[in-house]
C-alpha cells in the first residue's frame, strides 16, 4: 500500500491550499481515510477524516474552514483547506485503514498505512 500526498506549500494568511493523497494497492473504496497534521514540537492531530460513503468529520479548529472529500473512481482524497492561519502550519499526512470505525476516526494509532506527509506553512 502507498500513499501519495502532494499539494502543499507557503501559503499567505487567510488563503487556501488544496491537498491531495492518491492511494494504490489497496481496494480504495473499502477503506476509510484521514488527514492528520503535526507542527513541530506537537503530537500528531486529527484534521478530517472519513469512511466511504459517510459524511466527514472535522476537528473542531478545522470547521468551517477545511473541506473532506474522496474520489473512489480516482483513488483519492482531497483536502481543501481556506482561511489558513498561522496555527496551521504543520506536515500533513493521510491515512487509510480498512477497519477503523466512526468513533475512532480521530485516533492515529487505528490507521495502518500512512504518507509521506507535504508541509503547509502559512505566513503571517
Amino acid at each position: 500500500v502507498q500513499l501519495q500526498a502532494s499539494g502543499g506549500g507557503l501559503v499567505q494568511a487567510g488563503g487556501s491550499l488544496t491537498l491531495s493523497c492518491t492511494a494504490s494497492g489497496l481496494t480504495f473504496s473499502t477503506y476509510a481515510m484521514a488527514w492528520f497534521r503535526q507542527a513541530p514540537g506537537k503530537e500528531r492531530e486529527f484534521v478530517a477524516g472519513a469512511k466511504s460513503g459517510a459524511r466527514p468529520s472535522y476537528a473542531d479548529s478545522v470547521k468551517g474552514r477545511f473541506a473532506f472529500s474522496r474520489d473512489n473512481r480516482k483513488n483519492t482524497v482531497y483536502l481543501q483547506m481556506n482561511s489558513l492561519n498561522h496555527e496551521d502550519t504543520a506536515v500533513y499526512y493521510c491515512a487509510a485503514d480498512r477497519s477503523v470505525i466512526t468513533s475512532a476516526l480521530a485516533m492515529a494509532e487505528q490507521y495502518d498505512y500512512w504518507g509521506q506527509g507535504t508541509q503547509v506553512t502559512v505566513s503571517s
